[in-house]
């Protein structure tokens, strides 16, 4: 954990955002394929700016003929995601009872953004995985969303516990992202965005261009 820059640093939260108003756009509009495990009632987690979903569908085109993107959740109100935070924030307090507080917040930033620098909350990330042309979901090493006790840290993107073939495809997926200008987060292999504080400071941008926004 001390050799990954995590989205709870303050280096990150003090990156500018120049927000530049790009729409969120529906993804069943694309041809990038949607998971239901996450869906929401408003439809919420299909939504992204209208970058990066561009995005999504140039690094599409270039994976292995017959693999597809699989999308599991993109745009996440901020009300859910401070929900989602405070909820594995509680969990940790529960396990470690003696942390101090900012202890707790690095360790649950990991795994959940802090809801004010949320990549999700800006439409500006999308947690994704590969599947083949007829939707069979591939093994990258652990399921999508796994924290790290859960996963005993093979959620990392580089976790040398992950075997051979399953490296292999996540290396296959993150070129393909990376290739169209996404940033990983090192603690999810699943989670990379465009646009947002954590890939501006990836990138060395002046600032973002995407901040917190709410759903129509």
């Amino acid at each position: 954990m001390d050799d990954v820059l995590l989205m709870g640093d303050p280096a990150v939260a003090a990156v500018p955002v120049r927000e530049c108003g790009a729409p969120l756009v529906d993804l069943h509009d694309t041809a990038i394929a949607l998971d239901e495990r996450q869906r929401d009632p408003q439809g919420h987690f299909a939504l992204q700016r209208r970058g990066l979903a561009g995005r999504l569908e140039k690094a599409q085109a270039l994976l292995p003929d017959g693999l597809r993107l699989l999308v599991v959740e993109g745009y996440r109100p901020p009300s859910l995601q401070r929900l989602y935070f405070d909820s594995y924030r509680a969990e940790l307090q529960a396990a470690h009872p003696d942390w101090a507080d900012d202890v707790l917040h690095r360790a649950a930033s990991r795994y959940v953004s802090p809801p004010e620098i949320a990549p999700h909350s800006a439409g500006a990330a999308v947690d994704l995985t590969l599947c083949t042309a007829d939707g069979r979901e591939l093994d990258l090493g652990t399921r999508v969303n796994a924290t790290p006790e859960e996963s005993g840290g093979r959620c990392y993107t580089a976790s040398p516990d992950v075997d051979a073939a399953a490296q292999d495809t996540r290396e296959v997926l993150g070129a393909a992202l990376r290739a169209v200008g996404l940033v990983n987060y090192p603690t999810e292999w699943w989670h990379w965005s465009f646009g947002d504080r954590y890939w501006a400071i990836t990138t060395g941008a002046p600032a973002a261009v995407y901040g917190p926004v709410d759903a129509p």
